[in-house]
């Protein structure tokens, strides 16, 4: 992967870059209107969804580095967390190394929600990229590629599961 570098900023191209934001923008009101019924019977809410895909990313992670990466209190994400563990999504335990710290980690089925939603968006998206012909096709992909080249390599995809833990709670 090349190194992003930045382009001079004129006025026709940050105009260009206002159109593609408003119209990602509008992509993203238009998909949630439409998938919104099977999103709502899953259970959790946006904030919710937020923290248990952070948790699943990083396979376990203090409450005090929840708080920061989400950037708000530890009471706020210790009410998040606490809606997770009632669903059987999370657990929490202190952490071994520092007592003072909680640790919280997915369940299985904390994973199999994510896994749901991640379901979700590509049958979604299915649907949208097979109305395109192949042309329209292969610009998305390489739209898609060029703007994955903007980000750092990722890790491990937080959509696979790892080890359940021994503190795991199972429905």
């Amino acid at each position: 992967m090349s190194e992003p570098h930045q382009h001079g900023a004129g006025p026709s191209r940050l105009a260009m870059v206002d159109r593609i934001v408003a119209g990602h923008e509008d992509l993203m009101h238009r998909l949630a209107g439409t998938h919104a019924p099977e999103f709502l019977e899953i259970g959790v809410t946006m904030p919710q969804a937020k923290v248990l895909y952070l948790v699943i990313a990083s396979g376990e992670i203090r409450m005090s580095e929840l708080s920061a990466r989400l950037g708000v209190s530890i009471s706020t994400v210790s009410g998040l967390v606490e809606r997770l563990v009632e669903h059987g999504l999370a657990t929490r335990h202190d952490d071994p190394a520092d007592r003072r710290q909680v640790v919280v980690s997915a369940t299985t089925a904390g994973h199999e929600l994510l896994e749901r939603f991640r379901e979700l968006n590509a049958a979604q998206l299915r649907a949208m990229l097979g109305s395109l012909d192949d042309k329209d096709l292969a610009v998305v992909e390489r739209g898609i590629g060029l703007l994955a080249s903007t980000l750092p390599a990722a890790g491990p995809s937080p959509m696979t599961p790892t080890q359940p833990s021994q503190n795991e709670v199972n429905p």
